[in-house]
Protein backbone atom coordinates (compact mmCIF):
# COMPACT_ATOMS: atom_id res chain seq x y z
CA UNK A 1 0.00 0.00 0.00
CA UNK A 2 2.49 2.59 1.07
CA UNK A 3 5.26 1.33 -1.99
CA UNK A 4 1.90 2.43 -4.50
CA UNK A 5 1.17 5.94 -2.53
CA UNK A 6 4.91 6.95 -2.52
CA UNK A 7 5.69 5.94 -5.60
CA UNK A 8 3.93 8.97 -7.76
CA UNK A 9 6.92 10.84 -8.12
CA UNK A 10 5.18 13.71 -9.16
CA UNK A 11 4.51 14.67 -5.34
CA UNK A 12 7.69 14.88 -4.24
CA UNK A 13 8.83 16.60 -7.33
CA UNK A 14 5.72 19.18 -6.33
CA UNK A 15 7.78 20.37 -2.99
CA UNK A 16 11.40 18.99 -4.04
CA UNK A 17 12.70 22.17 -6.29
CA UNK A 18 11.38 25.35 -3.50
CA UNK A 19 14.61 25.82 -1.27
CA UNK A 20 17.14 26.18 -4.05
CA UNK A 21 15.39 28.08 -6.43
CA UNK A 22 14.06 30.56 -4.23
CA UNK A 23 16.30 32.26 -1.58
CA UNK A 24 13.78 35.11 -0.36
CA UNK A 25 9.97 35.74 -0.21
CA UNK A 26 8.50 38.91 0.30
CA UNK A 27 5.05 38.95 2.93
CA UNK A 28 2.45 41.30 2.65
CA UNK A 29 0.90 41.97 5.73
CA UNK A 30 -2.66 42.05 5.39
CA UNK A 31 -3.41 41.69 9.28
CA UNK A 32 -4.64 45.52 9.64
CA UNK A 33 -6.99 46.04 6.76
CA UNK A 34 -8.34 42.19 5.64
CA UNK A 35 -7.81 40.67 9.29
CA UNK A 36 -9.54 43.01 10.70
CA UNK A 37 -12.17 44.68 8.22
CA UNK A 38 -14.96 42.42 9.78
CA UNK A 39 -14.44 42.13 13.25
CA UNK A 40 -17.93 43.13 15.19
CA UNK A 41 -16.12 45.27 17.73
CA UNK A 42 -14.95 48.52 16.06
CA UNK A 43 -10.92 48.62 17.49
CA UNK A 44 -9.78 51.88 18.81
CA UNK A 45 -7.96 53.81 16.42
CA UNK A 46 -4.87 54.19 18.70
CA UNK A 47 -4.82 50.30 19.11
CA UNK A 48 -4.47 49.86 15.03
CA UNK A 49 -1.55 52.85 14.53
CA UNK A 50 0.24 50.67 17.74
CA UNK A 51 -0.11 47.29 15.68
CA UNK A 52 0.69 48.07 12.44
CA UNK A 53 3.95 50.09 14.17
CA UNK A 54 4.74 46.31 15.83
CA UNK A 55 4.63 45.38 12.66
CA UNK A 56 6.72 47.73 10.70
CA UNK A 57 9.01 47.16 13.69
CA UNK A 58 9.17 43.26 12.94
CA UNK A 59 10.72 44.10 9.14
CA UNK A 60 7.59 43.67 7.33
CA UNK A 61 8.17 45.54 3.62
CA UNK A 62 4.70 45.67 2.94
CA UNK A 63 1.45 46.17 5.42
CA UNK A 64 -1.66 46.61 3.85
CA UNK A 65 -3.15 49.69 6.29
CA UNK A 66 -6.17 50.04 5.53
CA UNK A 67 -9.30 50.25 3.15
CA UNK A 68 -10.31 53.88 1.99
CA UNK A 69 -14.18 52.59 1.48
CA UNK A 70 -17.63 53.69 3.31
CA UNK A 71 -18.40 53.13 6.75
CA UNK A 72 -21.71 52.38 5.99
CA UNK A 73 -20.32 49.04 4.46
CA UNK A 74 -17.10 48.24 6.76
CA UNK A 75 -17.44 49.97 10.02
CA UNK A 76 -14.14 49.18 11.16
CA UNK A 77 -12.52 51.07 8.31
CA UNK A 78 -14.29 54.12 9.36
CA UNK A 79 -10.90 55.90 10.43
CA UNK A 80 -8.53 55.10 7.65
CA UNK A 81 -7.49 58.57 7.09
CA UNK A 82 -6.62 58.91 11.13
CA UNK A 83 -5.16 55.48 11.33
CA UNK A 84 -2.76 56.15 7.78
CA UNK A 85 -1.34 59.53 9.20
CA UNK A 86 -0.90 57.97 12.94
CA UNK A 87 1.27 55.51 12.40
CA UNK A 88 5.18 55.70 11.58
CA UNK A 89 6.22 55.16 8.06
CA UNK A 90 9.96 53.51 7.53
CA UNK A 91 11.78 54.43 4.23
CA UNK A 92 11.95 51.07 3.50
CA UNK A 93 8.15 49.68 4.18
CA UNK A 94 5.04 50.09 1.77
CA UNK A 95 2.09 51.31 3.40
CA UNK A 96 -0.66 50.10 1.09
CA UNK A 97 -4.43 50.69 1.19
CA UNK A 98 -7.45 49.35 -0.26
CA UNK A 99 -9.64 51.72 -2.55
CA UNK A 100 -12.51 50.57 -4.31
CA UNK A 101 -13.62 53.52 -6.22
CA UNK A 102 -12.69 56.90 -7.56
CA UNK A 103 -13.70 58.18 -4.08
CA UNK A 104 -11.95 56.33 -1.46
CA UNK A 105 -8.47 56.91 -4.06
CA UNK A 106 -9.12 60.71 -4.02
CA UNK A 107 -9.19 59.99 0.44
CA UNK A 108 -6.11 58.15 0.11
CA UNK A 109 -4.25 60.38 -2.11
CA UNK A 110 -5.28 63.59 0.11
CA UNK A 111 -3.64 61.73 3.44
CA UNK A 112 -0.59 60.78 1.31
CA UNK A 113 -1.02 57.30 0.55
CA UNK A 114 2.13 56.21 -2.40
CA UNK A 115 0.35 52.64 -2.57
CA UNK A 116 -3.42 51.71 -3.31
CA UNK A 117 -4.70 48.42 -4.28
CA UNK A 118 -7.79 47.77 -6.17
CA UNK A 119 -9.63 44.27 -6.88
CA UNK A 120 -11.93 42.01 -9.05
CA UNK A 121 -13.22 38.83 -8.34
CA UNK A 122 -13.22 35.68 -10.90
CA UNK A 123 -16.76 34.91 -10.08
CA UNK A 124 -19.73 36.53 -11.13
CA UNK A 125 -21.87 35.69 -8.19
CA UNK A 126 -19.47 36.93 -5.71
CA UNK A 127 -18.60 39.85 -7.87
CA UNK A 128 -22.37 40.84 -7.40
CA UNK A 129 -22.96 39.96 -3.92
CA UNK A 130 -19.37 41.64 -2.80
CA UNK A 131 -19.29 45.04 -4.54
CA UNK A 132 -22.76 45.07 -6.66
CA UNK A 133 -21.95 44.82 -9.76
CA UNK A 134 -21.07 41.97 -12.68
CA UNK A 135 -17.51 41.05 -13.27
CA UNK A 136 -17.43 42.93 -16.42
CA UNK A 137 -18.72 46.23 -14.66
CA UNK A 138 -15.90 45.65 -11.99
CA UNK A 139 -13.26 45.58 -14.64
CA UNK A 140 -14.33 49.03 -15.87
CA UNK A 141 -14.33 50.28 -12.33
CA UNK A 142 -11.12 49.44 -11.71
CA UNK A 143 -9.62 50.90 -14.24
CA UNK A 144 -11.05 53.86 -13.70
CA UNK A 145 -9.14 53.99 -9.97
CA UNK A 146 -5.98 52.61 -11.76
CA UNK A 147 -5.75 55.39 -14.36
CA UNK A 148 -7.03 58.06 -11.95
CA UNK A 149 -3.68 56.63 -9.54
CA UNK A 150 -1.36 56.62 -12.38
CA UNK A 151 -2.02 60.13 -13.18
CA UNK A 152 -0.75 61.11 -8.80
CA UNK A 153 2.42 58.64 -9.54
CA UNK A 154 0.67 55.84 -7.25
CA UNK A 155 1.60 52.65 -7.10
CA UNK A 156 -0.91 49.74 -7.66
CA UNK A 157 -1.85 46.29 -6.64
CA UNK A 158 -4.75 44.28 -7.95
CA UNK A 159 -6.22 41.72 -6.13
CA UNK A 160 -8.25 39.16 -7.53
CA UNK A 161 -10.61 36.89 -5.58
CA UNK A 162 -12.19 33.17 -5.64
CA UNK A 163 -9.15 32.14 -8.09
CA UNK A 164 -10.34 28.47 -7.30
CA UNK A 165 -13.81 28.40 -5.00
CA UNK A 166 -16.74 30.42 -4.67
CA UNK A 167 -19.36 30.54 -1.93
CA UNK A 168 -22.24 30.65 -4.65
CA UNK A 169 -20.85 28.76 -7.83
CA UNK A 170 -18.53 26.56 -6.54
CA UNK A 171 -15.16 25.88 -8.46
CA UNK A 172 -14.03 28.36 -10.60
CA UNK A 173 -12.65 27.63 -14.16
CA UNK A 174 -8.94 29.00 -14.42
CA UNK A 175 -9.68 30.63 -17.62
CA UNK A 176 -12.07 32.70 -15.44
CA UNK A 177 -9.23 33.75 -13.06
CA UNK A 178 -6.67 34.42 -15.95
CA UNK A 179 -8.73 37.40 -17.79
CA UNK A 180 -9.59 39.75 -14.31
CA UNK A 181 -6.06 38.67 -13.61
CA UNK A 182 -5.01 39.69 -16.87
CA UNK A 183 -7.00 43.08 -16.78
CA UNK A 184 -6.02 44.14 -13.95
CA UNK A 185 -2.49 43.63 -15.07
CA UNK A 186 -2.76 44.92 -18.58
CA UNK A 187 -4.34 48.74 -17.17
CA UNK A 188 -0.91 48.79 -14.78
CA UNK A 189 -0.67 46.93 -11.37
CA UNK A 190 2.38 46.25 -11.17
CA UNK A 191 1.59 42.56 -9.34
CA UNK A 192 -1.92 40.73 -9.15
CA UNK A 193 -2.56 38.80 -6.01
CA UNK A 194 -4.29 35.95 -6.22
CA UNK A 195 -6.70 34.91 -3.70
CA UNK A 196 -8.19 31.80 -2.21
CA UNK A 197 -11.29 33.35 -0.52
CA UNK A 198 -12.86 30.37 0.96
CA UNK A 199 -9.99 28.48 1.55
CA UNK A 200 -10.69 25.44 -0.22
CA UNK A 201 -8.00 25.20 -3.01
CA UNK A 202 -5.51 22.45 -2.68
CA UNK A 203 -1.81 22.41 -4.85
CA UNK A 204 -3.43 20.53 -7.59
CA UNK A 205 -6.15 23.27 -8.14
CA UNK A 206 -3.57 26.25 -7.37
CA UNK A 207 -1.18 24.34 -9.82
CA UNK A 208 -3.94 24.30 -12.68
CA UNK A 209 -5.03 27.93 -12.06
CA UNK A 210 -1.27 29.15 -11.56
CA UNK A 211 -0.63 27.24 -15.04
CA UNK A 212 -3.45 29.42 -16.83
CA UNK A 213 -2.81 32.55 -15.56
CA UNK A 214 0.98 32.27 -16.10
CA UNK A 215 0.08 31.89 -19.79
CA UNK A 216 -0.95 35.53 -19.73
CA UNK A 217 1.00 37.44 -16.27
CA UNK A 218 4.74 36.66 -15.44
CA UNK A 219 4.92 34.68 -12.46
CA UNK A 220 7.10 37.21 -11.07
CA UNK A 221 4.29 39.85 -11.28
CA UNK A 222 1.78 37.26 -9.24
CA UNK A 223 1.30 37.21 -5.42
CA UNK A 224 -0.51 34.25 -3.41
CA UNK A 225 -3.37 35.07 -0.74
CA UNK A 226 -4.40 31.44 0.68
CA UNK A 227 -6.93 31.13 3.56
CA UNK A 228 -6.71 28.40 5.83
CA UNK A 229 -10.45 26.96 5.75
CA UNK A 230 -9.70 23.35 4.78
CA UNK A 231 -5.61 23.46 6.34
CA UNK A 232 -4.14 23.58 3.10
CA UNK A 233 -2.52 27.05 2.80
CA UNK A 234 1.06 26.25 3.63
CA UNK A 235 0.60 23.23 1.19
CA UNK A 236 -0.89 25.49 -1.34
CA UNK A 237 2.01 28.20 -0.88
CA UNK A 238 4.81 25.92 -1.02
CA UNK A 239 3.00 24.42 -4.58
CA UNK A 240 3.37 28.06 -5.52
CA UNK A 241 6.45 29.12 -4.12
CA UNK A 242 7.17 25.92 -6.34
CA UNK A 243 6.15 27.30 -9.09
CA UNK A 244 7.41 31.07 -8.98
CA UNK A 245 5.54 32.53 -6.85
CA UNK A 246 7.99 34.82 -4.68
CA UNK A 247 5.41 37.26 -2.96
CA UNK A 248 2.85 35.65 0.12
CA UNK A 249 0.05 37.99 1.51
CA UNK A 250 -0.81 36.76 4.80
CA UNK A 251 -2.34 37.65 8.25
CA UNK A 252 -0.49 38.05 11.40
CA UNK A 253 -2.45 35.34 14.46
CA UNK A 254 -4.83 34.07 11.43
CA UNK A 255 -6.90 37.32 11.79
CA UNK A 256 -9.77 37.66 9.42
CA UNK A 257 -11.78 36.18 6.72
CA UNK A 258 -14.48 37.33 4.02
CA UNK A 259 -17.80 39.21 5.70
CA UNK A 260 -18.90 37.93 2.20
CA UNK A 261 -17.77 34.55 2.20
CA UNK A 262 -19.79 33.01 4.78
CA UNK A 263 -17.65 30.08 6.22
CA UNK A 264 -14.49 31.45 5.08
CA UNK A 265 -11.61 31.18 8.43
CA UNK A 266 -9.30 33.63 8.16
CA UNK A 267 -5.79 34.44 6.26
CA UNK A 268 -3.07 31.79 6.39
CA UNK A 269 -1.19 33.08 9.80
CA UNK A 270 1.62 35.02 9.29
CA UNK A 271 3.78 33.34 11.69
CA UNK A 272 2.86 30.09 10.23
CA UNK A 273 4.53 31.19 7.14
CA UNK A 274 7.71 32.97 7.76
CA UNK A 275 8.31 29.97 10.33
CA UNK A 276 7.87 27.51 7.27
CA UNK A 277 9.81 29.71 5.10
CA UNK A 278 13.10 30.01 7.42
CA UNK A 279 13.26 26.34 8.09
CA UNK A 280 13.77 25.93 4.13
CA UNK A 281 16.20 28.77 4.50
CA UNK A 282 14.15 31.23 2.60
CA UNK A 283 14.97 34.57 3.81
CA UNK A 284 11.86 37.12 4.35
CA UNK A 285 13.39 39.51 6.46
CA UNK A 286 11.29 39.26 9.18
CA UNK A 287 11.98 38.66 12.98
CA UNK A 288 9.75 35.97 13.90
CA UNK A 289 10.13 36.93 17.69
CA UNK A 290 8.63 40.59 17.23
CA UNK A 291 5.82 39.31 14.59
CA UNK A 292 4.82 36.78 17.33
CA UNK A 293 4.49 40.00 19.67
CA UNK A 294 2.41 41.77 17.19
CA UNK A 295 0.19 39.10 16.50
CA UNK A 296 -0.53 38.87 19.95
CA UNK A 297 -0.58 42.55 20.87
CA UNK A 298 -4.09 42.37 18.26
CA UNK A 299 -5.41 39.21 19.59
CA UNK A 300 -5.34 40.29 23.39
CA UNK A 301 -7.13 43.29 22.03
CA UNK A 302 -10.03 41.23 20.47
CA UNK A 303 -10.10 38.85 23.25
CA UNK A 304 -9.21 35.65 22.09
CA UNK A 305 -6.28 33.05 21.37
CA UNK A 306 -3.84 33.50 18.51
CA UNK A 307 -5.14 31.72 15.09
CA UNK A 308 -1.24 31.00 14.79
CA UNK A 309 -0.12 27.61 16.41
CA UNK A 310 3.64 28.60 16.00
CA UNK A 311 2.64 31.42 18.08
CA UNK A 312 1.12 29.42 20.44
CA UNK A 313 3.95 27.06 20.43
CA UNK A 314 6.83 29.23 21.07
CA UNK A 315 4.85 31.52 23.58
CA UNK A 316 4.03 28.01 25.37
CA UNK A 317 8.33 26.83 25.83
CA UNK A 318 8.64 30.79 27.74
CA UNK A 319 5.99 29.57 30.37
Amino acid sequence: MFKKIFSNRSIFRCFSKTSPNRTSVRIVEVGPRDGLQNEKHVVPTSTKIQFINKLSDAGLKSIEVTSFVSPKWVPQMADHSEVFMGIKKYPDVSYPVLTPNVLGLNAAIKVGAKEVAVFGAASESFSRKNINCTVEESIQRFKEVVNEAKKHGIRIRGYVSCVVGCPYEGSIAPSAVAKVAEALFDVGCYEVSLGDTIGVGTPGSISKMLKEVTKHIPVEKLALHCHDTYGQALANILRGIDMGIAVVDSSVGGLGGCPYAKGASGNVASEEVVYMLHGLGIDTGVDLSKLIDAGEYMCAVLGRPSGSKVSRAMLSKKC
